[in-house]
């Protein structure tokens, strides 16, 4: 979000015009609005609360429930590491540690320049290519360090 309130409510607002003011666009305008931002801070769910009609606890109440959602700024790139039964036996607990090693942080953390947040799921569904990482929407099947060091290269 932008250091000027009127400016990130701007494109708040925008969002919420996009799909009409209409309260089911809830998720949808969350969506939207993390995309933007990278994440959904407390004033943003307050505007969009107030501007949907929707009782505030109800709007936190969806954005805590659903993963999909941070309440806490994210690096500029996700790196995902699935942690699924088959990834798992594949070696992803050793790709994790690679991984966060390299980037410096632990799971749920972001990088000191801002660039990568780290963190796990239960499974990406794709089993077969396992230990998988994603970044972003980008997916990559057990990579080396020296892959992993290209492959960071290309996420400024």
């Amino acid at each position: 979000m932008t250091d000027d309130g009127a400016s990130a409510f701007a494109l708040v607002d925008k969002i919420i015009n996009r799909y009409g003011g209409e309260r089911g666009t809830l998720i949808q305008i969350l969506l939207d609005v993390q995309k933007e931002n990278r994440w959904l801070s407390g004033e943003s769910l307050e505007h969009i609360a107030e501007r949907l009609h929707v009782p505030l606890p109800r709007v936190y109440e969806i954005a805590t429930f659903y993963k999909a959602f941070s309440l806490t700024e994210r690096g500029r790139h996700l790196v995902t590491v699935c942690l699924g039964t088959a990834c798992h036996v594949r070696g992803a607990p050793t790709l994790l540690d690679r991984i966060s090693r390299k980037l410096g942080v632990k799971s749920g953390g972001t990088s000191s320049d801002g660039r990568f947040t780290l963190l796990t799921v239960n499974c990406m569904g794709c089993c077969a290519l396992g230990p998988v990482i994603a970044i972003d929407e980008s997916y990559f099947s057990n990579p080396s360090n020296s892959d992993f060091d290209r492959i960071l290269g290309q996420y400024k």
